[in-house]
């Protein structure tokens, strides 16, 4: 996107200007007319006024943790009496993240040249989420952004924490996995060779098993297959393989055999649906107390939860509340939602209360995601130091075989 500088009239007849992106100049010019302007001067800049490096932080990424700290910050200065204007201007100062530093200077501008914050923010849909804007909207519209920012923060640290748990119990295995597969791939590429060209000059000529299989591994890796080293192929497969899985993500039925792959491999899967409900319960409950009407709140929430299978049984269950039915059944039909959370949902529905049982749901589910989290830990770390010393094991006894067999034929011949 540009950004373009414009000069403009409102109804009563007063200048207006600012700065604004845009696509292009009559993009600008539409979103300005929408807004009642009518606008007299339009010129492209290089960079926003006084924002340098402007267009390196516009290619950054704002992290979830990021805006959870904007969003905490932003509403104690609301709720201290701070306009919206100057707020955006204190926080613009005060983040350290360059882009959102630059995205916050273009809302700023936005505002002042008369433009409402949620239609700020939906200038920048990779930084602010559909759950963001609909709260935000719901926070013009009820006169309550104060209120609004706190819970939209409170959202954001509890999703970040609920990803950092889940990223810490990844790391440890991950990490191990690739320390034992680069200790095992050097032991065979690097030290088994030597091992077995001094076995060569002892005179053996028939390797055991378990060290045949090995050269035959050691082969590989350091052969050619038609002049092109073996592991530069191996590399660039996984390249490949990378990227046709990226790409195949990006379609629809990609994303949905993968997310039910998810849902449904041994072990991860219960904790892929944990997650998954904890999010649509926490989403859900946050846009209700918010203000936002049930069916906008649902379609963002299809938008929001990470998994296409539980967006598509929501988005069943939204059809149901248009038509005139319950939102319990359909989620119970999907088989996706265990009977504790359709029933409160049902007693939710009943009594008025689904946003203060949902957010008892969520709670519910977010700590049972950390008891999966850290008993899975738990369980991985003997399994995979165990595999570890297995694999580690097989090859220092598959060197050592040859060797074994030489000093058995001295002791025989003496």
């Amino acid at each position: 996107m540009a950004v373009f500088a414009y000069v403009a009239r409102d109804g009563a007849g007063r200048e207006v200007k600012g700065t604004s992106e845009a696509e292009t100049q009559e993009s600008l010019v539409r979103r300005l007319r929408e807004r009642g302007l009518f606008v007299s001067a339009v010129t492209r800049q290089s960079a926003r006024p006084g924002q340098k490096g402007s267009f390196l932080a516009s290619m950054g990424r704002v992290t979830m943790r990021d805006l959870a700290i904007f969003g905490r910050q932003f509403s104690t200065l609301l709720g201290a009496g701070v306009s919206l204007v100057r707020a955006l201007a204190v926080m613009e100062k005060q983040t350290s993240s360059a882009k959102l530093k630059y995205v916050l200077r273009d809302m700023q501008g936005e505002v002042e040249g008369g433009s409402s914050l949620s239609r700020a923010m939906r200038n920048h849909p990779k930084v602010f989420s559909r759950l963001a804007l609909g709260l935000i909207y719901a926070g013009e519209v009820g006169g309550v952004m104060e209120e609004v920012w706190e819970r939209l923060a409170g959202f954001l640290e509890k999703d970040v924490e609920l990803r950092r748990k889940i990223k810490g119990a990844m790391t440890y295995p991950i990490v191990v996995i690739a320390i034992a597969f680069g200790v095992c791939t050097g032991m065979v590429v690097f030290i088994l060779p030597k091992f077995v060209a001094l076995f060569k000059d002892f005179g053996v000529k028939q390797m055991p098993r378990p060290t045949a299989f090995l050269m035959g591994l050691s082969h590989f890796f350091i052969g050619q297959t038609h002049g092109v080293p073996n592991m530069l192929i191996m590399v660039i497969g996984v390249l490949v393989l990378l990227s046709v899985y990226r790409a195949a993500i990006r379609t629809k039925i990609g994303t949905r055999t993968r997310d039910f792959i998810l849902l449904n491999i041994p072990i991860f899967g219960k904790l892929s649906q944990k997650v998954a409900i904890a999010r649509f319960a926490r989403t859900f409950s946050t846009l209700l107390q918010s203000g936002v009407p049930i069916l906008q709140a649902m379609e963002t929430v299809a938008g929001t939860v990470g998994n296409q299978i539980v967006a598509d049984a929501v988005m069943r269950a939204r059809a149901s509340i248009r038509e005139g039915d319950e939102i319990a059944p359909p989620l119970e039909a999907s088989g996706l939602f265990p009977p504790m959370v359709t029933h409160m949902v049902a007693v939710g529905e009943e009594t008025g209360a689904l946003a203060q049982l949902l957010d008892k749901i969520a709670d519910f589910y977010e700590k049972d995601v950390e008891v999966a989290v850290e008993g899975m830990t738990a369980a991985l770390e003997p399994a995979l130091i165990v595999v570890l010393g297995g694999m580690i094991g097989f090859i220092t006894i598959s060197m050592y075989l040859p060797l074994i067999a030489i000093i058995q034929g001295v002791m025989s011949m003496s």
